[in-house]
């Protein structure tokens, strides 16, 4: 077989672990040097693509691409950019094709959530259309852990740990002060139409009493009313209450607790504010001194805190997207298999794209108390083994060492392409 390049790019929020998908990836390219070449990645991901604006990957040490594995954030340079329908944007998924014609590239990884799987499944359809022998395979990647037919998504693990952790720790502080101080603490965590982030708060707590009192998903309309009540309850019984919040809570009718009215370039509505909006509804009615916490970047960008689950997730997904490549499977993401509960147990399997793209997976009732504000024990065992296990990046004076790329630039070849 011919050897011909490989295009890498990370798109949407980033994960604690996503790097470590990108070092699965590019590790695994190069134990086909017979079949890839050189591996590209987009600067500011498929952006990357459209501007021609490529990084040289082979430019880096192979201690550089370790070290991706314990790096959070985005190291190539992630984006919001979403591709449109082929239709009436086809000169954008023909300049993706004209840029990868002029740089060999054939192999195109694309690690993200769901809006990139679309967008992956999307190309792989125009390449064929032109003609352009092109493999496209989608490497999983979200926070949120709402992508379906995977049983959880690469980069969940590390903030329900995160979460679970926080939550805990915060719960101590509040119960300490209560007596004389502060009775209610709301934690706000990402999860805009899936509370998978705000169940893992619960994991701090699993008894009468224990902390979080209060957990509010966007699978359940909120209620002003029943929500005071059960603060009021609380702060009665135990002397303080702790409550985790999903930024997407929403009342019946779906308008969302905090709205800023704005949305982001994949048309999703921009939250966050949850927390001081709750917060503020808790000295109204009830009038108890609260403090609050947003939870933002810091949940996702924790690779100091995250699952060695997690992150070994991460890196099969990164690995195994090159084994699908060089397998001639196309339209394909790697998705993780629970083979076993107990003990843990998984794999990787292969998912038809068309079956992921545009599709969210959202909390099951069953998971959810029947009061609407807590987990079950089936929930509770489906997220225990996902946190499970330390992987600290290595440290240097005091602080976490991380990957320093070079971010060498390809020479551009063709015209210059406007957004």
């Amino acid at each position: 077989m011919a050897q011909h390049n490989a295009f890498y790019a990370q798109s949407g929020g980033v994960t604690a672990v996503i790097n470590a998908s990108a070092c699965g990836v590019i590790e695994a390219c190069k134990r086909h040097p017979d079949r890839i070449g050189k591996v590209y990645a987009g600067h500011n991901g498929i952006i990357g693509a459209l501007t021609e604006d490529l990084i040289d990957v082979s430019q880096e040490s192979d201690e550089t691409i370790t070290a991706l594995r314990h790096t959070p954030g985005g190291a190539f340079g992630s984006c919001r950019y979403k591709l449109k329908d082929i239709e009436t944007h086809r000169t954008q998924y023909e300049r993706l094709i004209e840029v990868f014609r002029a740089h060999d590239i054939r192999y195109f990884f694309y690690n993200g959530g769901g809006d990139s799987a679309d967008t992956c499944l999307k190309v792989s359809q125009l390449s064929e259309k032109l003609g352009y022998p092109l493999t496209a395979i989608h490497v999983p990647k979200t926070v949120d852990n709402d992508l379906p037919i995977t049983d959880n998504s690469p980069g969940f693990g590390s903030v329900a740990k995160y979460i679970a952790t926080s939550t805990l720790e915060a719960s101590l502080d509040i119960a300490s002060m209560c007596a004389t101080s502060t009775k209610v603490f709301v934690l706000e965590v990402m999860g805009r139409h899936a509370g998978w982030i705000a169940a893992a708060g619960a994991l701090a707590g699993n008894g009468e009493g224990e902390p979080p009192h209060l957990v509010i998903f966007p699978e359940v309309a909120f209620d002003r009313a029943r929500v005071m009540d059960r603060v009021e309850e609380a702060v009665q019984k135990y002397g303080y209450c702790v409550i985790v919040v999903s930024e997407g809570a929403r009342y019946e009718d779906g308008t969302f607790l905090a709205d800023s009215g704005n949305t982001d370039a994949f048309g999703h509505r921009q939250l966050g504010g949850v927390a001081p909006t709750l917060a503020g509804m808790v000295k109204q009615d009830l009038g108890y001194k609260y403090h609050w916490a947003v939870a933002d970047y810091l949940q996702r960008a924790a690779r100091h805190l995250a699952s060695r689950t997690d992150v070994e997730q991460a890196y099969a997904v990164g690995e195994k997207a090159v084994e699908l490549a060089i397998e001639g499977k196309n339209s394909m993401m790697p998705a993780i298999k629970r083979v076993s509960e107990t003990p843990y147990e998984w794999r990787i399997e292969a998912a038809p794209l068309a079956e992921v793209a545009n599709r969210e997976k959202f909390m099951p009732a069953e998971y959810i108390r029947e009061d609407g504000f807590g987990i079950t024990d089936a929930c509770r065992q489906y997220l225990l083994p996902l946190i499970q296990g330390e992987d600290y990046p290595p440290y240097e004076n005091g602080l976490p060492k991380v990957a320093r790329l070079k971010l060498a630039k390809v020479e551009r070849k063709l015209e210059e392409f406007k957004l």
